[in-house]
């Protein structure tokens, strides 16, 4: 079965379903799993497109993508909470029988609970904390990452509300450049002495060439591909993810495809999306033996200099890691959380739930 409906209930009220102790209305609560994700119904996949979701990561085009071309074996469950015309999304898999993850891996951001409508912060701890209720049917287990900052009390307080028992970390950081209305040569200027001296140097030599591509071209892929297989990055997971993805978003105008050239070679390229004032930079690289002529960082410069001259985003996200060199780029950077939840109701999820709990007792005294 596709989609299984869930008998709706008042949450968090009393059993006549009118008032609760504090004398709120009830809210009573709908929800539904799905365990295909194209067979989400027409309107449901609306409000995850584009015209709704800001975010590329909280898409269902996205979770679809990633599906389909780099985890086929997952196991879906996107679980749907409703109330007071707003939706709440937790799109999981099963990683094994009794354990769910994030529908996520490294080409994703973010990952996080996604709300549809314009849910107060009340509905969205009701419509989350009601996802997390219904879910203890269904596993012993849930692991959610990355998770931003600014979702994790709301992700910790519903499911504790909910009776699990939650445990949480960092796993990463996300650097990210917000633009705060300014022009590109007010953002320059703040930038690192070396870096711009860099810019300065290579440029006046005109020995690199630059093309930026907004719409998907095979033959600039071919040489983002080249490019990429002759870096010094491993080599990629999954290709046909991240050619698929750039065909996508370069039919709705949001690739920003950069290729650096010496000679007519191509030595340097980058993968960005840019949409809804969010410039993503997903893939860079460059070739080694070019490095003395610095194609990478011209490239950068000429990539950072459209998205706010051409774009005029409001944010540029450099994704996950705390690679040194996007502390040049960058203005902010913040904790991405790795948060692990287990349901004590099933006997099966005690000893795991113990160990992460010594884990993380062993972990903060050694830092101490």
């Amino acid at each position: 079965m596709v989609s299984v409906s869930v008998t709706a209930y008042p949450h968090n009220r009393n059993d006549e379903g009118s008032h609760s102790a504090n004398g709120r209305e009830c809210m009573w609560v709908k929800g539904e799993y799905h365990v295909k994700l194209d067979r989400i119904a027409e309107n449901s996949a609306r409000a995850l497109g584009r015209d709704r979701q800001p975010s590329l990561f909280d898409r269902l085009a996205w979770f679809g993508l990633l599906h389909r071309l780099c985890a086929p074996h997952w196991r879906i469950l996107a679980v749907r909470t409703r109330s007071e015309h707003s939706d709440c999304w937790l799109v999981l898999a099963h990683e094994h029988e009794d354990s769910l993850i994030s529908l996520a891996n490294w080409y994703s951001f973010s990952f996080h609970p996604i709300f549809t409508g314009t849910p107060s912060d009340e509905t969205k701890l009701t419509l989350l904390t009601a996802a997390a209720q219904r879910l203890r049917g269904r596993a012993c287990r849930i692991l959610l990452e990355p998770l931003p900052e600014s979702d994790l009390a709301l992700v910790e307080t519903s499911f504790r509300r909910a009776g699990w028992r939650v445990f949480s970390e960092v796993k990463t950081v996300n650097h990210t450049l917000d633009t705060d209305g300014i022009d590109f040569a007010t953002y320059w200027a703040g930038r690192p002495g070396a870096l711009k001296s860099t810019v300065k140097r290579k440029a006046k030599k005109n020995i690199v060439t630059l093309e930026l591509f907004d719409r998907f071209d095979a033959d600039a892929w071919a040489a983002y591909e080249q490019v990429y297989a002759q870096s010094w990055k491993p080599e990629e997971g999954h290709p046909e993810f991240l050619r698929a993805l750039a065909e996508q978003e370069g039919a709705a105008g949001a690739l920003r495809l950069g290729i650096a050239r010496i000679e007519g070679r191509p030595v340097a390229a980058q993968m960005w999306t840019t949409d809804h004032g969010v410039a993503n930079i997903h893939k860079l690289a460059h070739v080694e033996d070019s490095d003395k002529a610095s194609p990478g960082t011209l490239l950068s410069y000429a990539m950072f200099e459209h998205a706010f001259e051409r774009d005029h985003v409001r944010t540029i996200d450099f994704g996950t890691g705390d690679d040194a060199y996007k502390r040049d780029w960058m203005n902010a950077c913040r904790p991405l959380y790795r948060v692990e939840m287990y349901n004590l109701r099933r006997p099966a999820a005690w000893f795991p739930a113990l160990k992460t709990a010594l884990s993380r007792l062993v972990k903060r005294r050694g830092s101490d």
